[in-house]
């Protein structure tokens, strides 16, 4: 009877989702030039763009630098995207909804399975920008007031769920293709199209060819890339409006947490006091551990919470690591139930306390053993985000009394004094030449982590909403060049109040908070991440190839490509125009 009940709940939920899943746009307050649009006259046209650009929604798009035939090339088991744009003219209003239907895929006898080619439409959300109009504030801070940022509708969201949307007089609406090629599809062309439906009238029928090439990409739990995109499990239950940690919150977070894995991920989020960032995003963090300071003065702790969520993450096929924070919260806070007065306490101290090492030493000793018991502790780290370099030493004090063994990790500056303690070291993006290449070699013989990281102080590259697309593929190709391991962003899915339709929050640029949006929508920006992912692993299996082969021609002509992507100059606008080159290169080998 249980099964049963639990089965209904879930159907329930299932079809609550569905009956939630569409919605219509915020409009947006930037009108149509009519000018621009005239030569364009009534009709609607159709063509593939550039998966590079965020076509705007009310204006032309510059239709010269558009084509009819796309040709994209991928390696099997790699996920490859195009963009096709649909734009109308003066007198749209009256046309039925637009829909999408793909063609199959062949090649001569052989064809893509139906579900390897995917078409969706490109939804619009708010964001604003870095800065303001007269640059006084940018990046990181407080933003009480939006209307001092130049605040747009942009193309981001990219929507399976809406199957035909309507077209304004005078606007724009992009589709995105992505095709994931099988891992055994036979090498060559597969040739199919993109149609695009006004109700029974064909706007177009845009052609599309892959070409598979003999190369293989592992599967994302193979790859090297190591992966951290935080993820928030509480903004997850607020916006589907379910218990915490139940079944129907669960279920509700799989499609996102299933994405996620698909995308290379490594590491479990896990929260293990309450509030570690001071609630700074719109749900903050409780702790998945619950602290109890019993009548006599002992510790007592459950990890009950912390196994469901833990457990839920390795079934969606993240398993690598879990980071576990923080004992350095931003307030120096820890709420804890106090058996003696029967209510919530908090005690206030900090590393270097008696207090603080007391309670800690009694927390960490009690997870030493529940995680050697569940078969995690090699795959654990107590971590720490941005904290000053003398609390990290005491806080790596108060582990090392506790257990030795536990891996320690660290998202923030370059501190050399405490590097060689630190398994998983993650470094800010603008401090990211400052780690001397034999530290970061002698990091990796000895099998230790080391990623870099861009927040809200980072203007270019980042993935923010008004983001350039192509900023997020940079970072698999600076890691190919520098050495790194991989990538750190703070926010996987802290969603806004609205993350719909509303990508800006009361700090930080717009789409800072999270890359993905309810109900399994992945976005522009997380497509592109994917992209440069699979381009660092293209590469790391090239060199590899060459050097096993002992080709040092072709190894050379690699690296001097792949070393373009260095620190020194940082993102510019050459970028796109370098890693399509570059894409290109890596297909040729």
């Amino acid at each position: 009877m249980k099964k049963i009940a639990l089965l209904l709940a879930l159907a329930g939920f299932t079809g609550w989702m569905q009956a939630q899943d569409t919605f219509v746009e915020t409009p947006d307050h930037r009108l149509s030039i009519t000018q621009e649009w005239k030569a364009v006259q009534s009709t609607i046209r159709a063509a593939w763009g550039s998966s590079d650009v965020r076509y705007a929604w009310h204006s032309l798009p510059d239709v010269q630098s558009l084509h009819r035939h796309e040709q994209l090339t991928a390696w099997r088991g790699e996920r490859v995207s195009a963009q096709a744009v649909i734009y109308g003219g003066v007198a749209t209003d009256s046309v039925a909804p637009l829909t999408l239907h793909l063609s199959s895929f062949k090649n001569g006898r052989h064809t893509l399975p139906v579900q390897a080619v995917q078409a969706a439409f490109v939804r619009y959300v708010k964001t604003d920008a870095w800065s303001t109009p007269d640059g006084r504030g940018a990046g990181c801070g407080h933003r009480p007031d939006h209307t001092i940022f130049d605040s747009t509708m942009v193309a981001d969201m990219i929507d399976p769920h809406a199957a035909a949307l309507p077209l304004d007089a005078m606007s724009t609406r992009s589709v995105w293709v992505s095709c994931q090629v099988p891992t055994d599809a036979v090498p060559g062309t597969y040739s199919g199209h993109l149609t695009i439906q006004a109700g029974k009238h064909t706007v177009a029928k845009l052609p599309l060819s892959i070409q598979v090439a003999a190369h293989t990409l592992p599967a994302p739990s193979e790859w090297a890339f190591h992966l951290d995109l935080w993820q928030n499990p509480f903004a997850e239950a607020r916006y589907y409006g379910t218990p915490l940690w139940s079944d129907a919150h669960l279920a509700a977070m799989r499609p996102s947490m299933e994405m996620l894995a698909a995308a290379g991920q490594k590491v479990i989020t896990t929260s293990i006091m309450h509030k570690p960032w001071n609630g700074q995003t719109e749900d903050h963090f409780d702790s998945m551990v619950t602290w109890v300071k019993k009548l006599d003065g002992t510790w007592n702790f459950s990890f009950d919470v912390f196994d469901r969520w833990v457990e839920f993450m390795m079934s969606c096929g993240i398993d690598s690591q879990i980071n576990c924070y923080t004992m350095i919260p931003w307030s120096l806070t820890f709420p804890y139930y106090d058996e003696a007065t029967n209510r919530m306490q908090s005690a206030r101290t900090a590393p270097g306390d008696a207090a603080y090492e007391e309670m800690w030493v009694a927390m960490l000793k009690a997870f030493s053993q529940h995680l050697r018991q569940k078969g995690w502790f090699d795959i654990t780290a107590i971590a720490m985000d941005e904290r000053p370099m003398r609390a990290m030493q005491h806080a790596m004090e108060v582990i090392r009394k506790a257990d030795p063994e536990f891996r320690v990790a660290l998202a923030g500056n370059y501190h050399p004094e405490i590097e060689s303690g630190l398994f998983d070291y993650c470094i800010a993006l603008e401090q990211g030449e400052l780690l001397p290449k034999e530290v970061l070699a002698r990091r990796k013989a000895e099998g230790k982590k080391t990623t870099v990281y861009t927040c809200c102080s980072t203007h270019k590259p980042n993935t923010f909403t008004f983001s350039t697309p192509c900023e997020a593929s940079w970072y698999g190709f600076y890691v190919a060049h520098s050495g790194y391991d991989g990538y750190l962003r703070w926010a996987y899915n802290s969603w806004t109040a609205q993350p719909l339709h509303d990508t800006r929050f009361r700090s930080w640029p717009a789409g800072d908070t999270y890359v993905v949006y309810p109900y399994g929508r992945s976005s522009v920006r997380f497509e592109k991440l994917i992209e440069g992912i699979q381009a660092h692993e293209k590469i790391r299996i090239l060199r590899e190839q060459f050097t096993a082969s002992g080709d040092t021609d072709k190894l050379a002509q690699l690296d001097a490509w792949v070393n373009q992507f260095h620190l020194n100059s940082q993102y510019t606008d050459d970028y796109p125009a370098l890693i399509r080159e570059g894409q290109q290169r890596l297909n040729s080998f």
